[in-house]
This record gives C-alpha cells, structure tokens and sequence, in this order.
C-alpha cells in the first residue's frame, strides 16, 4: 500500500499539515516579533545589561528539548552562559537548580501553556528566587502560562501564530517556531532565517523517497546522533519517532563522541543510524569520524548522514541551528511516515489514552523553601 493510500485510510490530517507549513509559520512568525519588538526589547534590554543574570530555558518533553537546541546557539550568541532545564527536573527538585540570590530569566516553552509542570515551575521560581523575571513563549494565548503574565511587570509573553498551536499528539511547527522565536527575541538574525526558510521549502518540495526507503528496511530501532545544537535536536527526533510509532519502534539520542561510550552496544542489524552533521567544519569531524566507524563496522542496517540532504549540502546557512530546522523537518517527516508505514494515525497515536496531549495525572506537594539538607526514607 503506498503512503499516499496509507494516509486516507489512516484518517490522519494535521500531522502533515502541520510539519508541512512550518516555513510559513516562520515567516508569520517573524511578522508578529517585528511588530511587538518595542516592548520586547523594553523588557529584555535592562536584564541583558545585568552582569550575574542567570537565564533559564525550560519546558517538559518536547519543549524542554527546544531550549536543548536554543542554549547553546544563544550561549554563544549572547556571549553568557544560558541553560536548559526541564520544568519537570526543576519542579522535583527546585533548591538543586535554582538559585535564590541570583537574578533569574526564566523562558518558559509551552505549546498549550497548560502542561501541569510549566505553571509549578513558574510558580516555584517566585517563590524560591528573589529576584525572578519570565518571558513566557507560548503558542497558546487562551493557555495558563500566558495567563499568568498578564498585568504582571516581571512578565512577557511571546506568542506564536495561530497556526504553531498544533492539533495534532505531536508537537511539530510549535517546536521550530519557539525555537526560531528565542533566537529572533534575544539576537535576531534575519538572513539566516530567510535563508532557512528557502532551505525547508525547497527541502519540503521533495518527495521523501529516501524516507520511504529507510522505512522499507523495517528497522527495529533508530539512534539519532548530533554534537551541540544538534544533539538537541537529535534528542527531539528521538522522541518524535518513538512517540508517532506509538513506541513500536525503539529511539535513542546521543552524541557521536558519547556514543562510543557505551550506547554503541545498541547497533545491530536491525538499526538505523542518523548522524546530524554540524554546519561546523571542526565539530563535523567528528560526526564523520563516526559514520565512518559505523560503515566499517558492517552492524548497522543503515547509516545516514544529513548532511548530504540537497537542502542544506553545499550551502552555508549560517550556523548549526538553521541547518539544524531542516534536519528537524526531516525527522518529524520520518517519524510521520513510519507512523503510516505502520498502520497508525500520527494525529493520534495513543488511542487507548496511555499518554494524552497534555499531560494530565501530576500531583504537586506543598514546597517549603527553606535550605535542608537529608531527610529520611519514607
């Protein structure tokens, strides 16, 4: 059955619509930035010119892995340490990562903006620090995070188009456009997004055919490699894969130098790796080196490198995270296609309602503040 036929009787509809009109949603994107620039940089200006600012990136699943991606680009863009921190590590153990005598920017991601662990964390951060900002990047403007900013002068929120607040399980055009939306907030970079925007449409007028045939090779797991920016986004592909095949394929993320350590055991006959080749020529040795060892080796089903997609081979797109929004695409299209290939609805993958869109069922405990040390097992 091809694909085409797979996706009639699948019923699915806003996966691929949604993967599909991400270069739009840039665009619009960008649109809307430039037009709330003057309060933007209102806000962010006076908290760049504070010396020991601390500024956290946070979100819970795929939102978490945006400021995987986005941290490292604006570490070095902003000259100053930037940090990605899940919500969900931060509300389990909020002394373990918060500081309280250090100015904060928290940069909350939500798609909805009503994942429980987003409001606790945005929650715990006023109460644990003294001194607490939040810029809130949301897709959702009905959502609780963007709610919560509301009136307040310590709070921002940036809102997506319309179009980035998802339908599907999936998170796809939220994911670039948050990521694309911290870049442009903090050190905006407008040929590089228009030349990533060129890059994923002619990307986009492809016709998947080498997806489709890593697809027929019915692999049993699929590694995703990448070093820096890329290992977040190889991170995200991980997790999109394992969640459109309704975990019926095994994933794994890491990185190409880390991944000798251990993780290699993983590679078998039945895998396929993907190596996210770095937009840096240094940093690219090393995804080559390892590609090479895998070859050479003769285990892997398969080893691809994406670096020779047609969109971004020969082409300077200026820098790891535009390259890196083309890899991103091509990965939620592998992880949508399998899904096909598999007889399962990418709109919804989990219709026994294991998993939900919005995760649900997380009880919060009175939190107390005050520095301890210990305690005992219950």
């Amino acid at each position: 059955m091809t694909i085409e036929a797979l996706q009639e009787t699948s019923g699915s509809d806003w996966t691929g619509r949604e993967i599909a009109q991400q270069p739009t949603v840039w665009e619009d994107l960008l649109s809307s930035i430039d037009a709330a620039r003057p309060d933007l940089d209102a806000f962010i200006t006076p908290l760049l010119a504070m010396p020991d600012l601390r500024i956290i990136l946070a979100g819970a699943g795929s939102s978490a892995f945006i400021g995987r991606v986005v941290a490292t680009e604006l570490t070095r863009m902003l000259a100053r340490p930037v940090e990605a921190i899940a919500t969900t590590d931060i509300v389990a153990a909020p002394l373990q990562y918060l500081l309280p005598d250090r100015p904060t920017l928290l940069v909350s991601y939500g798609r909805s903006g009503d994942s429980p662990e987003s409001l606790e964390c945005v929650r715990l951060a006023d109460q644990v620090l003294a001194d607490c900002y939040h810029l809130t990047i949301s897709c959702n403007a009905d959502g609780a995070l963007a709610r919560f900013a509301v009136g307040k002068p310590r709070n921002f929120a940036l809102l997506m188009p319309p179009a980035a607040l998802d339908q599907s399980f999936a998170m796809t055009s939220s994911v670039s456009a948050m990521a694309l939306a911290s870049i442009d907030a903090f050190a905006p970079d407008r040929q590089a997004a228009a030349g990533a925007i060129a890059a994923a449409r002619l990307h986009l007028a492809g016709n998947c055919a080498d997806i489709d045939e890593l697809i027929a090779l019915k692999p049993r797991r699929f590694i995703f490699l990448g070093s820096g920016t890329m290992q977040g986004i190889a991170t995200e592909a991980a997790l999109k894969a394992l969640e459109l095949a309704g975990g019926v394929v095994d994933c794994y993320s890491d990185s190409p130098l880390g991944f000798r350590h251990g993780p290699k055991f993983l590679v078998d006959e039945q895998t396929v790796v993907v190596v996210l080749d770095s937009a840096d020529s240094y940093t690219r040795n090393f995804d080559r080196d390892l590609a090479d060892e895998l070859v050479r080796d003769g285990r892997a089903k398969r080893v691809v490198r994406l670096g020779a997609l047609p969109a971004v081979s020969g082409t300077n797109l200026g820098g790891d995270l535009w390259q890196g929004l083309i890899y991103l695409i091509w990965c939620q299209q592998l992880a949508y296609r399998l899904a096909l290939s598999l007889g399962i609805n990418p709109d919804n993958p989990c219709s026994n309602g294991q998993l939900n869109r919005v995760v649900k069922g997380v009880t919060f405990y009175p939190f107390d503040p005050t520095p301890r040390a210990g305690g005992t097992a219950e």
